[in-house]
């Protein structure tokens, strides 16, 4: 089914401009789906949409905004939103600093601060040639050695399982294939949740520290959930060692502890509140925080957009950021293409193990395991 979409172009003269984006307010933009303009006017009328948030920031020709030092640069990521795309065809071209202005506009800080970024890989790849630093930079969330082999070879064992077995063996089989799969989602984590003596690092992990460090550097207040809550034993065993204090909040913390974190959390200095998928659900108003993390993908996505607004409630004043970590080529990655195809996906995939996957075929599945 088609839905028609109200759309505003503001353009023209000053006049005409100042007259629909005043007509625009009035109305609380409620009226209005989708609002064009340009890189340029939208730095002369930046004023007009400060005081808003929008849904949905969408620019195109993104190359525009490839010098973060421009004033249409400046404007565009000074714009409230609370989804980005970027857009552009244009291929980057001798400065790396590039690609950092736009992920700066897409996801800020994933990329660290513009100076970190030259001296970690602007200037030893583009300069001196250094061929580990542009590793680094390309496998950023990018399982490598011990964790892709361990994860490869999961993978295919479960996929020759359920290409072997009949329709009726699938059926008998689903827990144990549910097991398996979160096993894989696991090893995307952090390959120690279920390989005991593994020590051979996790790409995920290492990209959320980084994250975590820049955040708190850049003086943001910051939730990171997870389904795991012995992932967040681990990150909180990272936070220790680089001396950043954290809150910790799992279906174990007595409810009399819980609202006195949450309180603390919006007063004090503590800059990291990790909190577990069954925790955090309902009844926590944290709007100190800017910057929400979710560590793994949730197959329920009304649970995981119920657990970002905790950070989008009633008194938040600043712009809130929020991160989705997907380890790419894996289950993490093609169950977020499954659910776009399958709406209804949400609602017939249970990963708590109380519910099973009855909705999903043994086709499914191996669209999910899919290299």
């Amino acid at each position: 089914m088609l839905t028609e979409l109200s759309v505003v172009t503001v353009a023209g003269a000053q006049t005409e401009r100042e007259y629909l984006l005043t007509k625009l307010k009035k109305e609380n933009f409620d009226k209005t789906d989708v609002i064009i303009t340009s890189y340029d006017l939208l730095k002369r009328d930046l004023c007009f949409y400060l005081e808003e948030e929008f849904r949905f920031q969408i620019v195109d020709e993104a190359q525009y905004i490839k010098n973060a030092s421009t004033q249409a640069a400046k404007a565009v990521k000074s714009i409230k939103a609370r989804t980005r795309f970027a857009l552009t065809g244009t291929p980057i071209e001798n400065q790396l600093g590039e690609l950092w202005s736009i992920f700066d506009f897409l996801m800020p800080g994933f990329l660290f601060t513009a100076s970190k970024f030259k001296k970690l890989f602007e200037i030893p790849i583009i300069r001196d040639g250094d061929g580990e630093a542009l590793l680094r930079l390309q496998k950023m969330s990018r399982m490598e050695g011990e964790q892709k082999r361990l994860y490869d070879a999961n993978a295919s064992l479960l996929r020759e399982r359920l290409l072997s077995g009949s329709e009726g063996e699938y059926g008998k089989e689903r827990m144990q294939i549910l097991a398996e799969l979160m096993k894989l989602r696991q090893i995307c984590c952090e390959p120690s949740l279920c390989y005991s003596g593994y020590k051979s690092g996790s790409a995920k992990l290492e990209t959320c520290m980084e994250l975590l460090e820049n955040g708190t550097r850049s003086g943001h207040k910051i939730l990171l959930f997870s389904q795991f809550t012995s992932m967040l034993d681990v990150i909180a065993k990272r936070l220790r060692k680089e001396k950043i204090e954290y809150y910790m909040l799992t279906g174990a913390t007595p409810k009399k502890e819980r609202m006195q974190m949450v309180s603390a959390f919006h007063k004090d200095q503590v800059q990291v509140f990790l909190i577990s998928l069954k925790a955090g659900g309902t009844g926590l108003n944290l709007t100190a925080a800017d910057m929400v993390i979710h560590y793994d993908p949730w197959w329920n996505v009304a649970a995981q957009n119920q657990a970002t607004d905790r950070a989008h409630r009633i008194g938040q004043e600043n712009r809130v950021t929020v991160y989705k970590l997907i380890t790419r080529h894996t289950v993490e990655e093609n169950i977020l293409k499954l659910q776009e195809m399958k709406k209804h996906l949400a609602e017939t995939v249970v990963m708590e193990g109380t519910g099973g996957f009855s909705g999903l075929s043994k086709d499914d599945l191996l669209d999910i395991l899919a290299e």
